[in-house]
């Protein structure tokens, strides 16, 4: 393996991480919601989800969706409903204000997505898997490099992604400053629940 390599799995790490999808979509409006921090487990369980995705299907996982078309179909589904589910706890979010804390305690309801829902929600994202398996089909090296390229796609999609996710988190938390009044709440959180589940046309497109 040489730089070539390294750097074409990188710009991929990078562009498939932070283009627009359902992960980033929730990201930005949990960082308007809860903020940067609160936020981090959220981004932890997708960068966790992404690496164990790419384990899967280097150990064979994802040749199910070739042997068995039927299996994505249903996966395409359930990843829709559990979306259209998410859009409406994101719409429906409860608003005030945001750093008062009778807001917080009417938001424990609304709570940001949990390290291990973040996670497991990449199993039911068909443009997660798509992106796993497209990596590993195009820069698994085969034979004696096989576990070594797999390894660096793991370590190379936690470094890039990471910091290309939290570009969505910053970009919620720089327009909490204009969420200043419930009005303008009421307008980002419906707004965001339908960009949640605009998404929809990226995942049945495919």
């Amino acid at each position: 393996m040489d730089m070539s390599f390294f750097l074409a799995l990188a710009m991929f790490a990078f562009v498939t991480s932070v283009t627009p999808g359902p992960n980033n979509i929730m990201l930005l409006a949990s960082g308007a919601q809860f903020g940067f921090r609160r936020t981090l487990p959220h981004m932890l369980g997708i960068v966790l989800g992404v690496a164990t995705l790419l384990l899967s299907t280097l150990l064979g996982l994802g040749t199910l969706f070739t042997l068995y078309p039927p299996l994505y179909t249903v996966l395409k589904w359930v990843g829709c409903a559990y979306l259209l589910w998410l859009a409406w706890k994101i719409a429906s979010a409860p608003v005030g204000d945001l750093d008062d804390q009778q807001t917080k305690t009417k938001a424990v309801a609304s709570s940001p997505m949990r390290w291990w829902q973040a996670l497991l929600f990449q199993y039911v994202n068909p443009k997660a898997w798509m992106m796993a398996i497209g990596c590993v089909s195009t820069f698994s090296i085969a034979d004696d490099l096989y576990a070594q390229s797999g390894l660096w796609m793991i370590i190379l999609f936690a470094v890039v992604g990471f910091p290309a996710i939290s570009i969505w988190a910053w970009a919620g938390v720089s327009i909490r400053r204009w969420l200043t009044d419930q009005k303008r709440q009421r307008m980002f959180n419906l707004f965001m629940g339908v960009a949640t589940a605009a998404t929809l046309l990226l995942i049945i497109g495919h």
